[in-house]
């Protein structure tokens, strides 16, 4: 049966709930209860049977997602032990030693934040509490701080090889994969839209050109010349949130050790090139067969199991905590993905529901009748970017954008891993933007920064990122190449830092008064 128009309407349903109650869980979940009503031949209580029984449930039991949501619990596992050990601490205290200007505090949270590129909560958290006494002491303002800690956390986690989000974005790929009938590994097609996220290398960019130069522009400029000229970190009457609200992070502060948190995320890095080699069965395969055939899951899964027993040993070692405390981790780990569980088992069932309507089909000869090819990545970046904006939630964007996105690259014979990484982009940009943003918030709590102040201080940053990325997006789309694309995105930011420098300083005397 087709639905033709109609086949629309869960998806669509899906988003405007999302921006309107800016909470994707319900929203997902009326989309697969609509979808499941039409099938039943628009039957409400049928529909909601069918949800479960059609969708949700054997969406949980399949065995490739079963294997994703086990590595996530064991990613929450790995983030608790990290925590707990507090090698991110005894990194920090090791630069603090050899940090003297503002400069270097700046980019010695820079460093920080792209070493933990394994978890956005974290690295917020983290990177801004054990930082905010070396920029304090440099007098760098509490907004530069938190502008530096939000826009290194999600970019990082997209552009590293192996994150939480990484087996996130890997169990749509996969599920998107499997309903289309399309051969190939995953984790390969993470790994080819890498280098084609440019939001987010741009977005790094722009911290790398700000740090280096100190040629801020806008608010950030004002809140850094009054944290210089008057040693005051915030605006008067800023009120920053705590860090203990969101997160505690139960560290030891002095004793902790960096081979804490550097020893097992070398294991989990060193392990997945042989684990993709054993499970691609080579050397019976070539190498280069054996990539291809490789299962990532599995094999992210194994690194990341053997990556968390190494981290439990070593707190044990040190007497950090006990076997039976060890234990009390590993459940707080797997508790703490409870909400990344309920998102992919609800975004896997509202693929089913569309793939059953025809939704992407339908998506398709529509789009092929009306939009350019070389426009899809520009359009997948902007509907991405607004919808993260309006729900505050880059997983959300990713779930309900993905399912999308994947079937309209593969019927207008563009590039997978450039729809992908479109979606990404846009998803990111949307959260840098957006005020309800967890990351953002966390952001603000771990840098002890007025909210309020932070957002409005990060904005012409991230916008200046986000309208490069639209020009290496179209000349990406145009040209057919992906070096020329990011050319013409550096290009455009590395021009528009200088002209918004040139045209949007603060006066001197107007913005702050000289200390007396």
């Amino acid at each position: 049966m087709s639905f033709g128009i109609f086949s629309l309407l869960p998806p669509l349903l899906a988003i405007l709930l999302a921006l309107a109650t800016r909470n994707v869980i319900p929203a997902l979940f009326c989309g697969v209860w609509l979808g499941a009503t039409m099938l039943a031949g628009y039957n409400p209580a049928a529909g909601l049977y069918n949800s479960f029984s059609d969708f949700i449930v054997p969406s949980i039991g399949d065995e490739w997602n079963a294997t994703v949501l086990i590595y996530c619990g064991l990613f929450g596992v790995l983030i608790s032990v990290l925590q707990r050990t507090g090698g991110a601490h005894a990194i920090a205290r090791a630069i603090s030693r050899k940090v003297s200007t503002a400069r270097g505090a700046q980019g010695a949270s820079l460093g920080l934040g792209m070493l933990i590129f394994f978890e956005d909560y974290f690295n917020a958290l983290t990177v801004g509490s054990v930082m905010r006494p070396i920029t304090d002491r440099m007098r760098v303002s509490r907004e530069k701080l938190a502008y530096i800690v939000d826009s290194t956390s999600a970019p990082m986690c997209l552009l590293g090889p192996v994150s939480t989000w990484v087996v996130f974005v890997m169990g749509l790929i996969g599920t998107q994969l499997a309903q289309m009938g399309i051969s190939g590994s995953e984790y390969l097609i993470y790994l080819a839209s890498i280098p084609l996220n440019f939001y987010a290398w741009l977005a790094l960019g722009m911290i790398f050109f700000i740090v280096i130069t100190q040629w801020d522009f806008g608010p950030m400029a004002r809140a850094e010349r009054r944290a210089r000229e008057t040693g005051k970190l915030m605006e008067d009457g800023a009120k920053p949130p705590s860090d203990t609200e969101a997160m505690e992070l139960h560290a030891p502060t002095e004793t902790a050790k960096k081979r804490n948190m550097l020893v097992p995320i070398a294991v989990l890095l060193a392990m997945i090139p042989p684990l993709f080699l054993w499970t691609g069965n080579y050397p019976e395969n070539d190498l280069v067969t054996a990539v291809g055939n490789a299962d990532g899951g599995q094999s992210i899964l194994i690194a990341t199991l053997i990556a968390v027993m190494v981290g439990l040993g070593l707190g044990m070692s040190q007497r950090l905590f006990d076997f039976r405390e060890a234990m009390d981790i590993v459940v707080e780990g797997i508790k703490s993905m409870t909400l990344v569980y309920i998102i992919l088992a609800l975004a896997w069932s509202i693929g089913s529901v569309t793939s059953e309507l025809g939704t992407a089909d339908y998506l398709v000869t529509l789009t092929e009748a009306n939009i350019p090819t070389t426009l899809v990545p520009v359009l997948l970046f902007l509907i991405g970017a607004l919808v993260a904006f309006t729900t505050g939630t880059s997983y959300g964007t990713f779930a309900i954008m993905i399912p999308i996105a994947m079937p309209v690259a593969a019927a207008m014979d563009l590039p997978m891993a450039l729809a992908i990484a479109s979606v990404l982009s846009g998803g990111i940009f949307g959260d840098h933007c957006s005020p309800i943003s967890d990351t953002t918030i966390l952001s603000s709590a771990g840098s002890s920064c007025d909210h309020i102040d932070h957002v409005r201080t990060q904005l012409p940053y991230a916008i200046t990122a986000g309208v490069a990325a639209i020009v290496a997006f179209f000349i990406a789309g145009v040209s057919g190449a992906t070096w020329v694309g990011a050319l013409a995105g550096l290009a455009t930011l590395l021009v528009l830092a200088l002209v918004m420098r040139r045209l949007w300083q603060p006066e001197v005397g107007k913005s702050v008064h000289q200390p007396g």
